[in-house]
């Protein structure tokens, strides 16, 4: 962004909570829990798949990219606000916003992205078993990963640094943090062309993936119900759950947040959808997928020396 535009503000002050003192006070300990348990179970997800041999397979290759990324997710983001939480001005410079900014838009992207990748897996395992090791051979995974991030890359932070944002006027930001249509509402210029722009690419970011998920989930519902064996059945529904459950959370809040017009009177209820948003997915990702997984408790109860030998 050209320097020559960042004009008259140089620093925004990020409102949250603090016109409420002991609402910020929960606040704060609630937000270092989350933070706590993100870390906490998403780098035991993490070290999970790379001890157990068993888990290396294209599901929980993918899972481990959503886990690493939970991580970064939140931590471009959550330091700053509980860093706010115990100043009595809590400030941020221009620079650093924007940064924020481009952070929590590419991370948001990329787990889209890879949501997406991973009901195509599903509908690979469920639909066509026998050549699942085939179709999802090592070498794809890496390639569906890495399209994943390079095309958020390409899809939000170049468009984001080529954006000609000129800020003037109150400093003030009414949310927890630097969240991109909080920044847009600053911007004193005309950027028409670029809430366009950015509702295209909410379209293409958004529904599109969660189109396609539907429709995965369409045909993995149709070879589930061709299944003969109960069985079979209790096991594909059990697999797909934990993915569901993930999906419907996270596409659910950034709907609302993205492509539904905003409420200008309601603004504090706005940031609180936006703060779900980014946190509750990322914190509950590591329970619904470890406690409703039986993969995962076997290599846990491994890693604790609890794991009994039993027949098949």
């Amino acid at each position: 962004m050209d320097e020559g535009n960042e004009t008259d503000v140089t620093y925004f002050i990020l409102v949250g909570l603090s016109e409420y003192p002991r609402a910020q006070v929960i606040f704060f300990c609630l937000l270092l829990i989350s933070y706590f348990i993100i870390l906490l179970g998403n780098s035991l997800i993490l070290f999970l798949i790379h001890y157990d041999s068993r888990l290396h397979t294209p599901m929980y290759f993918f899972l481990s990219n959503l886990s690493f990324l939970d991580m970064c997710y939140t931590s471009s983001s959550v330091p700053q606000m509980l860093i706010n939480c115990l100043v009595k001005i809590p400030s941020i410079s221009l620079g650093q916003c924007l940064a924020q900014m481009c952070a929590g838009l590419y991370f948001g992207v990329v787990e889209c992205l890879l949501l997406a990748v991973m009901a195509y897996d599903r509908c690979i395992a469920i639909g066509d078993p026998l050549r699942y090791s085939i179709r999802m051979s090592p070498q794809l995974c890496v390639k569906l990963a890495v399209v994943s991030w390079v095309a958020a890359f390409l899809l939000t932070v170049v468009p984001t640094l080529t954006m000609p944002l000129e800020f003037c006027g109150h400093h003030m930001i009414n949310h927890f943090s630097c969240e991109f249509l909080a920044i847009l509402k600053r911007a004193c210029n005309d950027l028409k062309f670029y809430e366009w722009l950015t509702m295209a690419t909410s379209c293409l970011t958004l529904l599109a993936p969660f189109a396609f998920i539907l429709a995965s989930y369409g045909r993995i519902l149709g070879a589930v119900l061709k299944m003969h064996s109960a069985e079979g059945r209790k096991k594909a529904f059990s697999t797909c759950s934990s993915h569901i459950t993930v999906v419907v959370m996270f596409y659910g809040t950034a709907i609302s947040v993205y492509m539904i017009p905003q409420d200008k009177t309601n603004q504090d209820q706005d940031k609180l959808i936006s703060l779900l948003y980014g946190i509750l997915p990322s914190m509950l990702n590591p329970l619904i997928y470890s406690l409703r997984n039986k993969d995962v408790k076997m290599a846990l109860r491994k890693l604790m020396g609890e794991e009994k030998m039993s027949p098949k």
